[in-house]
């Protein structure tokens, strides 16, 4: 009866939430785009300019897992009717819980310490204003907005800038690389079994898969629900073929163009950066010099209205994301759809997190620097929060007929281990 009412309602919001082809991939290009955010700028950069082309052959190899993570995430939330902890909370113990609860928590709010660095760092690049100052500015417009206004407005604001990202394809091909050695480079892979090239791949691993994109996808698919009037989790349980094959869809089209963003920044500096000898990132001024072969002395307005787009729409996510983690966590409610005096903790703790977020950035830590640091970290929460995505998609109790099939089956526990033994091949090569 669940999955029949699950079904009905899946149909009735199929029906009423129809639109366009050009804007669903509209809005699929600008999601993927939104996905690269500071931290995954700052660290495709890196890897190009450390490792120039050997380092393409990522991009191909993380977009299937990019697809499978974020799919996971949605579909729980859609057909479930809850966000991950929430799920994971009724589903296994307080001692699985709460480590994974604290984990994701911590990467959320490191990751967004991250990002206010990397947005600070962008802005200087245009304005004779301490880092610090505009991180402190940036940290406080994003809580205003979020406890005064509205994410969706935020979006609406900045999620254009985010385009700037593509300036990245034009200037790696107005690089003039060596197109053979580029095709040869993606599609064999290069492994270096030294601790900087593995903890390039963990922070690869960790930007793209990233905690924070577990959490805000699957609770983004309850909030959806709740705007369609169904909410209570038994309202929301259940969902239809038709509607699962739009969220692939969905899915799908933000990846791809994700991932194109990430080869070409990857390509861009190792065209550019790599040969010229520079080899670690040390600025936003840095890595912006990628933009050069096609902006000249305006790339660092390219490169600072990409990183500003992409921060602006990232650092909500994040700090709401860990609130998401806490508060359900917890057991507690909370939801983008209740007005701060009906959430307190909800919305107490989007501040909190701000907060922390901001201060963090005062330790003295070169910006683009923690932009790569904050992807390790990340990655080494993505093992095991997949494997409980995998392993709570994969239960009839809660998914119903709709939990995994075979190829998701393979292709969910193929990244699970992908990404364990990368992590665990990081620590092994620090002794």
């Amino acid at each position: 009866m669940v999955q029949d009412r699950g079904m009905a309602q899946g149909d009735r919001r199929d029906g009423t939430r129809q639109v366009g082809l050009l804007r669903r991939l509209g809005t699929g290009v600008i999601t993927g785009a939104a996905d690269d955010d500071p931290s995954a700028i700052g660290t495709y950069a890196s890897a190009g300019a450390r490792f120039g082309f050997a380092f393409l052959w990522i991009a191909p190899v993380l977009l299937p897992m990019m697809f499978v993570v974020t799919y996971l995430s949605a579909k729980l939330g859609r057909v479930y009717g809850k966000g991950l902890f929430a799920a994971i909370r009724d589903r296994y113990p307080r001692w699985l819980l709460h480590p994974l609860m604290i984990g994701a928590f911590t990467g959320n709010v490191i990751e967004a310490a991250a990002n206010l660095g990397g947005v600070g760092a962008a802005l200087n690049l245009l304005v004779p204003i301490p880092v610090p100052a505009i991180v402190v500015a940036v940290a406080a417009g994003a809580a205003l907005f979020q406890l005064f206004g509205s994410y969706e407005l935020l979006r609406r604001i900045f999620r254009w800038l985010t385009l700037a990202l593509f300036a990245y394809v034009a200037a790696a091909i107005m690089a003039q690389p060596d197109w053979g050695t580029v095709i040869r480079a993606t599609l064999s892979p290069q492994i270096r079994l030294s601790s900087d090239f593995l903890a390039m791949v963990v922070a690869c691993i960790g930007t793209s898969l990233s905690a924070y994109v577990y959490t805000w996808q699957s609770n983004q698919e309850v909030e959806e629900q709740i705007a369609d009037g169904l909410t209570t989790p038994g309202q929301r349980r259940g969902a239809s073929r038709r509607e699962l094959a739009r969220t692939r869809r969905d899915v799908l089209v933000g990846m791809v163009f994700a991932n194109i963003i990430l080869y070409f920044i990857i390509l861009s500096t190792a065209a550019t950066l790599h040969p010229a000898g520079i080899r670690q990132i040390d600025s936003a001024a840095q890595a912006a010099g990628a933009l050069e072969p096609l902006a000249g002395p305006f790339a660092k307005w390219l490169f600072a209205l990409g990183v500003v787009g992409v921060g602006f729409l990232a650092v909500p996510v994040m700090t709401t994301g860990a609130a998401y983690d806490l508060v359900q966590g917890l057991g507690r409610e909370g939801s983008l759809h209740d007005s701060p005096a009906e959430a307190r903790l909800f919305y107490g703790l989007i501040v909190i997190v701000t907060v922390v977020a901001a201060g963090l950035n005062f330790l003295g830590v070169n910006p683009m620097r923690a932009l790569v640091l904050s992807g390790i970290v990340q990655g080494f929460s993505v093992p095991p929060l997949l494997a409980m995505m995998m392993l709570m998609t994969g239960d009839r109790r809660m998914m119903g007929a709709r939990r995994n099939g075979r190829l998701l089956t393979v292709a969910g526990w193929g990244t699970t281990s992908v990404t364990a033994l990368a992590t665990l091949a990081l620590v092994v090569s620090w002794f």
